[in-house]
């Protein structure tokens, strides 16, 4: 079955760094355009980052452009948000998702993982 497990969450300090991963499983992950969303406490899901089936497209919502950069590895089945400059703004749980239609970008999605926390606190 599907699978998508985060990894790379933590508590940092306003103006570092993270790195997040998702390690997909159970599907042909190069056929499918995937995306990071994110979930601040008492909010809903907020599109942050998507990028097409080669990585080569990729789009940000504009709080995070500048300081995020997605990318994947498809020879390792595995989506990447690199993190940069964060704010306490960015602090949420983060989730990647993939694409529910084959080979295009509708930003609707069909599977999430279970979430990863980002905490940006001095």
């Amino acid at each position: 079955q599907v699978q998508l497990v985060e990894s790379g969450g933590g508590l940092v300090q306003p103006g570092g760094s993270l790195r997040l991963s998702c390690a997909a499983s159970g599907f042909t992950f190069d056929n499918y355009c995937m995306y990071w969303v994110r979930q601040a406490p008492g909010k809903g899901l907020e599109w942050v980052s998507g990028i097409d089936l080669d990585g080569i497209g990729t789009h940000y919502q504009d709080s995070v452009k500048g300081r995020f950069t997605i990318s994947r590895d498809n020879t390792k089945n595995t989506l990447y948000l690199q993190m940069n400059n964060l704010k306490s703004e960015d602090t949420a749980t983060y989730y990647c998702i993939r694409d529910r239609t084959i080979a295009t970008m509708t930003y609707t999605y069909d599977y999430r993982g279970q979430g990863t926390q980002v905490t940006v606190s001095s």
